[in-house]
């Protein structure tokens, strides 16, 4: 029953009387477990063993001591004693993973659960407490265990577990480096993201008695060490890095088109000048290897990751990408994208604009979301300005003056950052122009000084040149601000703000049908941006200026749901619902634009700002004259 092993009597007596009560046989009735004195338990019935195979799924553990031979040879009694700890901490271990020991034998274990996480976090549990445990001792005294995990089917019989998966666990376990684990793909597929470890990949390994070569990879061990000396700090701004697309169509032409697709959304993306972006000849180094996004994150020194395959299926081509959080695995954004194969050059730009201009907002939420996660007092100039940016995208005027504090703290902690005096400037105007919060004089000076700061801290920032254009805009300087703003574009074509800024400087200079093209491609680069409200305000002023009044109303409408609060749509809203004839709509519209900012109001109709013609001055008054408004 016990394979030969020596038990004690009152352990014997114990499972004997077990047996009794599971089977109903009383010590006095001795049925079918009869006691024979001095020698033992005999059992009497009559029995018929029925064969049952049982499989299933289980992770495998299978551990031994590396160099055990030699260090018994080196001291038996010493050895002996090691070993017994170790195994203390190993039963201890396994049992707090919720593993269970089915096979023991000398110096080595095997252990089955009921998850690949548990089988892994076991392991590494167990290689830092033994390695904590031996540390001071003399090298050729420490006991250094090795182990491997795999998960896959096993035969179950009694308590034992036999077969391949088994099997497989132990010659990983061969292959693990001294104090190191060794795991197969099955396991390294099972944890995904789950854990903070990093792999490396040791490529198929053929192994003894077993017919197919095993994916395998290396945790801890040596290759620890590497991965942390060969980590790289992280840029101020957010940093991304584009693997290689994965071509799972099994056609060798799709690996060119995977290629040119990663290679373009690269190149796209560093046209943002927010981005930081590894070139594609790093990034082509992890072609066709099975990578962890951490231990990219720490090689390459990148915050974002961007992996994703291709694969094609009769006429079409499905492409799916994935950005992630490189740090803690998270999933920022995921698309999948299915085109007809036609032009497969124009399919390849298609794809590659889709991506790149989903990427960069994505990007941008995290930041903000990341940097709401700090608290105020840690922040650095970057999580500052990202702060300033989510506070400012609330559209609040209470918000409006948290972000201009949290732009001025980005200036202060670093001078020479220009997205600190950008973010300050945009608030300055939303300030005045939005919520009547500050003199519009006065704003307008403070922002162009600010402006003029980060331009002249980096004349190549698409962003602070977008901003300038703004401003000369703002100042009635048509032609400066779009020699401004197609010098950003051209650094930095799929700069949505820098469309928005186009869209904005053709509708004040005469050209609405032609702003409203570029307002629409702003919307369509960063869809989700927050801030859209005054693209959306714009686009409401382009169909009045070419006097589409009924168009005007719809799109006034648009803005007002997305952004019920602000007071400038509910101003042309009126204007147009005036030259439309429709003069109770338009009385409950301009009594909203006079609630909502009086002083906004004030400044926009009795007086002219620069940035609006003469004519176009006079159009609106017309309207809104018409809605009932009173000189």
């Amino acid at each position: 029953m016990w394979n030969g092993r020596i038990v004690s009597e009152s352990t014997l007596s114990t499972r004997i009387n077990a047996a009794r009560s599971a089977i109903g046989d009383s010590g006095d009735e001795q049925r079918l477990l009869r006691t024979a004195h001095g020698k033992g338990i005999r059992f009497v019935g009559s029995v018929r063993e029925e064969e049952e195979t049982v499989r299933k799924l289980a992770a495998i553990f299978a551990a031994d001591v590396a160099g055990y031979s030699r260090l018994m040879g080196q001291d038996e009694v010493g050895t002996l004693r090691r070993l017994t700890a170790c195994r203390a901490i190993l039963d201890e271990r396994i049992a707090a993973h919720r593993g269970r020991i089915f096979g023991s034998a000398g110096d080595s274990v095997v252990a089955d659960f009921a998850s690949a996480v548990d089988a892994v976090q076991c392991a590494v549990a167990v290689q830092d407490a033994i390695a904590k445990d031996s540390a001071g001792r003399p090298a050729d005294e420490q006991m250094r265990f090795r182990i491997g995990v795999h998960i896959g089917d096993v035969l179950v019989q009694g308590e034992n577990l036999f077969g391949d998966g088994v099997n497989i666990a132990a010659r990983l376990e061969a292959l693990a480096e001294p104090g190191g684990i060794c795991v197969s793909a099955a396991v390294r597929d099972q944890i995904g993201t789950k854990l903070p470890i990093a792999f490396t990949d040791l490529g198929h390994q053929q192994v003894k008695n077993i017919a197919q070569p095993i994916r395998a990879y290396r945790i801890g061990g040596a290759s620890a060490t590497v991965a942390a000396t060969t980590s790289l700090p992280l840029p101020e701004k957010p940093s991304i890095a584009v693997l290689p697309f994965q071509n799972l169509s099994g056609d060798p032409g799709q690996e060119y088109f995977a290629d040119g697709m990663v290679e373009e959304i690269t190149t796209a993306l560093s046209h943002y000048p927010s981005l930081f972006v590894i070139a594609r000849n790093s990034c082509f180094t992890y072609k066709g290897r099975a990578v962890d996004v951490k231990q990219v994150g720490r090689e390459l020194g990148v915050r974002y990751v961007l992996e994703g395959s291709v694969r094609k299926a009769g006429d079409r081509i499905r492409a799916a990408a994935q950005l992630v959080e490189a740090e803690t695995g998270i999933h920022v954004w995921a698309e999948r994208y299915d085109r007809d194969l036609t032009d497969i050059f124009a399919l390849q730009d298609e794809i590659t604009q889709a991506v790149t201009i989903a990427v960069a907002p994505a990007i941008a939420g995290a930041e903000q979301r990341r940097a709401m996660r700090r608290p105020p007092e840690s922040l650095d100039a970057w999580a500052a300005y990202q702060r300033g940016l989510w506070h400012f995208s609330k559209g609040t005027a209470d918000d409006n003056a948290l972000a201009q504090k949290f732009f001025q703290q980005a200036i202060d902690l670093d001078p020479t950052f220009a997205g600190g005096y950008t973010g300050l400037a945009y608030a300055h105007w939303r300030a005045a122009g939005v919520f009547g919060k500050e003199s519009l004089a006065e704003a307008e000076n403070l922002a162009e000084s600010l402006v003029r700061r980060a331009v002249a801290l980096d004349a190549n920032h698409a962003e602070a040149r977008t901003c300038f254009g703004n401003q000369l805009m703002r100042r009635g300087d048509y032609a400066g601000a779009l020699a401004e703003i197609e010098g950003a574009l051209a650094m930095s074509p799929n700069l949505a703000d820098a469309h928005g800024a186009l869209g904005s400087v053709l509708t004040r200079s005469g050209h609405p049908k032609e702003g409203r093209i570029a307002l629409e491609k702003c919307i369509r680069l960063d869809p989700r941006n927050p801030n859209n409200n005054q693209q959306l305000l714009v686009i409401t002023i382009s169909y009045y200026l070419s006097r589409e009044y009924n168009a005007a109303v719809e799109a006034a409408k648009r803005g007002i749901r997305a952004y019920p609060n602000h007071s400038n749509q509910y101003r042309w809203l009126a204007a147009a619902l005036g030259q439309c004839g429709r003069i109770e709509e338009a009385k409950e519209a301009l009594a909203k634009a006079i609630a909502i900012a009086p002083a906004a109001f004030d400044m926009f109709v009795r007086r002219r700002v620069p940035w609006h013609r003469p004519e176009d001055h006079a159009h609106m008054l017309e309207g809104l004259r018409k809605a009932g408004w009173k000189d």
